[in-house]
């Protein structure tokens, strides 16, 4: 049986937009009943207008743990939880307010979310199937320079995913995943919710994002990484192969983007089968 089924009760935070709306939208045509939790309140009312069914619309900032005891108190135990609120944003060394922005939400938000919904997951007996679904980046497995606090917040997210997947490993019924989207067109990457921009040809919708989602917790994959129109996941398996390499190979971190390294790097992707 599947956790998207009519009369199960979900909750999704960042699902007032991209690919959090996308999921509220695919579990209210399954027939559940949805709460959506945001801290942006005009996305909040654009959802409360767009989505069709049992739904509830919360206003809240997950990054603040005593938020989540009213979104509990008002939303209650769940079968299918979504933590998928993040934001972006650029900032270096010694920009305190940048790090402590993107990880308070990314990463805390998470935290936060975990510590509130996990015991009534792990309580649990003979009950319907229950999935619990953390929203990752490749950005958190490749690390590619630019943007350390979001690398890490995401680094940090695959983390406690993969030890929640442990720890839940004996409680039957209930599923853990990590969603790891590709190149996908939300508001982080130029899709402001309410305009009419147009989809770059190279990403994916955040509603294909939401049926690949269904279809590998159906097949019961923890990993869900999402390829996009320009990325393959051949090409997605390289990279991530490539990245291992420098630990186990003992080179510098980062060096598919070291220019003394870019040669090797190539030829070894084009030789590589995965």
């Amino acid at each position: 049986m599947s956790v998207f089924k009519s009369g199960s009760r979900a909750l999704i935070t960042g699902g007032a937009s991209g690919i959090g709306l996308a999921v509220a939208q695919l579990c209210l045509k399954h027939g559940m009943r949805v709460a959506v939790v945001d801290f942006n309140k005009d996305t909040l009312e654009l959802a409360k207008s767009s989505l069709n069914g049992d739904v509830q619309c919360l206003q809240a900032d997950v990054s603040q743990e005593q938020e989540w005891k009213s979104i509990k108190e008002k939303v209650g135990d769940v079968d299918f939880l979504m933590l998928n609120a993040g934001i972006g944003g650029k900032g270096t060394w010694g920009d305190s307010e940048y790090f402590q922005k993107i990880l308070s939400t990314n990463l805390f938000g998470v935290i936060n979310g975990l510590n509130t919904y996990v015991p009534s997951f792990q309580a649990r007996s003979n009950a319907p199937p229950a999935a619990i679904v953390i929203t990752g980046s490749k950005q958190g497995i490749t690390n590619p320079p630019g943007n350390p606090a979001y690398n890490a917040s995401k680094s940090a997210v695959k983390t406690l995913t993969e030890y929640l997947s442990w720890d839940l490993r004996e409680n039957k019924g209930v599923s853990v995943h990590l969603l790891v989207p590709g190149w996908t067109f939300t508001g982080m990457s130029g899709k402001v919710p309410g305009a009419s921009a147009e989809k770059p040809a190279g990403a994916w919708s955040p509603e294909q994002v939401a049926s690949y989602m269904e279809t590998k917790i159906r097949d019961e994959k923890f990993y869900i990484v999402c390829p996009d129109n320009d990325v393959s996941e051949e090409t997605d398996k390289k990279r991530m192969l490539w990245t291992v390499g420098d630990i186990v190979n003992e080179r510098p971190p980062m060096t598919r983007w070291r220019p003394e390294f870019k040669g090797e790097a190539e030829e070894w992707m084009a030789k590589q089968k995965v």
